[in-house]
This record gives C-alpha cells, sequence and structure tokens, in this order.
C-alpha cells in the first residue's frame, strides 16, 4: 500500500469588484461624519425637549433652511461678499509673506534684525486688533481686508522661514562643491526643497482668512457669511443660523482641499511616504 501525497487544491479567490470596494473605504473614512449627523438630526428629535430643541433643530431642518437660501439667492450674495474680502486678503498676505520668509530665511543679518520685532507681533493675537483696525481704518472693507492680511500673513511667513532652514546642510554643501551659484543654488535647491513647508503654511492662511473674517463680519458688515449667522441669531431665525455655520464648514473643507491637491502637484517630485 503506496501514500500518495496529492497538491492542495488552489481555491480561486474572490477579488471585490472596484466600485464596491471604493465604496466601503468612503464609508469607513466618513462613518465619524455619519454618526455625528446621525446624533444631530436623533438627539434632538427624541431626546432633548420642546424648548431646548429650539436652539438645536434637526440637521434635516437646518438643510432645509440652507436649500432655501440657496434658492433665493441670499447665499450666494453672502458667499460671493465673504469670498471677496478673504481672497483678497489671502492674496496680499502671501505676496507679502513669502518673499519676505524666503528673505529672513536665506540672509541671517535679515534675520537677527527682524526676528524680535517678529517674536512681538506674532503672538499679538488678530482678532484682539480688530478695534484698533476698525478706529483706524473704519468699519467699511479696508479694515476687514487687513485684518485679514494680519492673520494669514504668520502662517504663510513662519512656514517660508522654517522651509528655508530645513534644507539639509549637507545638500547645500554638495550643490555648492558642484559649482552653483547663490541664485542657482536658491532656485534648484533652496526653493524646491522649502516648497512643501510653504504650502503648509499656505494652506493654513486659507483656513484663517475665512475664520477671521466672519468674526469681523459679525461687526459692522452688511453682507458676508458672519453678517448672516449674526443677523439671522439675532432675528430668531435659528434654522438660517445654522444653515450659515454649515455654509462656512463646507466652504473651508473645499478651500482645504483645493490647497492640499495643489500642494501635492506642486512637490510631486517628493517620494510618497509610506503610510
Amino acid at each position: 500500500m503506496t501514500a500518495t501525497l496529492e497538491k492542495p487544491i488552489a481555491l480561486p479567490t474572490l477579488r471585490k469588484p472596484p466600485g464596491l470596494s471604493a465604496l466601503g473605504k468612503a464609508a469607513r473614512s466618513s462613518a465619524a461624519i455619519i454618526l455625528f449627523l446621525a446624533a444631530w438630526e436623533l438627539v434632538p428629535r427624541y431626546v432633548l425637549d420642546e424648548s431646548t430643541r429650539t436652539f438645536l433643530p434637526p440637521v434635516s431642518e437646518d438643510l432645509v433652511a440652507l436649500w432655501e437660501l440657496v434658492l433665493n439667492g441670499q447665499l450666494a450674495d453672502h458667499l460671493t461678499a465673504s469670498l471677496g474680502r478673504s481672497a483678497s486678503g489671502f492674496v496680499v498676505a502671501v505676496a507679502i509673506g513669502v518673499p519676505l520668509g524666503l528673505l529672513i530665511g536665506w540672509y541671517r543679518p535679515v534675520a537677527a534684525f527682524l526676528n524680535p520685532l517678529l517674536e512681538l507681533m506674532r503672538n499679538t493675537a488678530a482678532l484682539a486688533l480688530l478695534p484698533v483696525f476698525t478706529l483706524l481704518l473704519g468699519i467699511g472693507e479696508l479694515s476687514k481686508i487687513t485684518l485679514v492680511v494680519y492673520a494669514c500673513v504668520w502662517p504663510v511667513l513662519l512656514n517660508t522661514i522654517a522651509g528655508v532652514n530645513s534644507v539639509d546642510p549637507l545638500l547645500v554643501r554638495a550643490a555648492r562643491s558642484l559649482g552653483l551659484s547663490s541664485p542657482r543654488l536658491f532656485r534648484k535647491v533652496i526653493l524646491p526643497f522649502a516648497v512643501p513647508t510653504i504650502f503648509t503654511g499656505i494652506r493654513l492662511a486659507a483656513s484663517y482668512s475665512i475664520l477671521v473674517l466672519i468674526a469681523a463680519e459679525m461687526v459692522g458688515a452688511k453682507a458676508g457669511l458672519g453678517y448672516l449667522i449674526n443677523n439671522t441669531q439675532v432675528n430668531f431665525q435659528i434654522t438660517q443660523m445654522y444653515a450659515g455655520i454649515i455654509a462656512v464648514s463646507v466652504l473651508g473643507l473645499i478651500v482645504n482641499q483645493g490647497f492640499v491637491a495643489l500642494e501635492r502637484r506642486f512637490s510631486a517630485w517628493r517620494p510618497k511616504e509610506k503610510a
């Protein structure tokens, strides 16, 4: 009697369709948001009493109010006003912060001269200066845009300085040993290496430009998402108030994702980090 060894039969592996896999991944990544929205819908309906529910309506009612603001054009008007102010302040802040940060990061005498003043000013909260800007520049557009510039310039400036300072000194020495002049060294080595850090600062500034502006628009504005939130709260239009808050959150998310995509495009040369 002879024993025979049979090879195990390989069973075919079942592969999930690509569409189902992507759907499952999207569901896992947004599970916390789904749970939050479910709690926002169910708790006011079944847990809170009627008096408290007035101040925290279910999210479905807030979304209906948001859709009504979209249909009657009010949301577009306020959104346009806010985006105009935040974009103006953000562009000016980037135009100031990036060149000044490169200058401070690259030239040590400039850094030694300006650092004490920068340390003093960057620790002053932007909203604390709102009364000062209002007194000096009035309650019009200029004071709000100036406040956005002040709030946005710091993340751009500080991240640009950090990006230049984080360049590997061995890389700089190697480039110098190859005969690169200072302008070419800056353009070919320093600037590409610092780009991801600079974009991190720009992305933070974009978020700040919206957050600070909303607070500024609650004082002395006649249009804008901040004005919408404050005005509906004063007039006890609670669902419209939450609709404005949701609009601000969605706007911030869209702006952040847009700058993340832009950052990936400009730093595509870098090796991807392993998860």
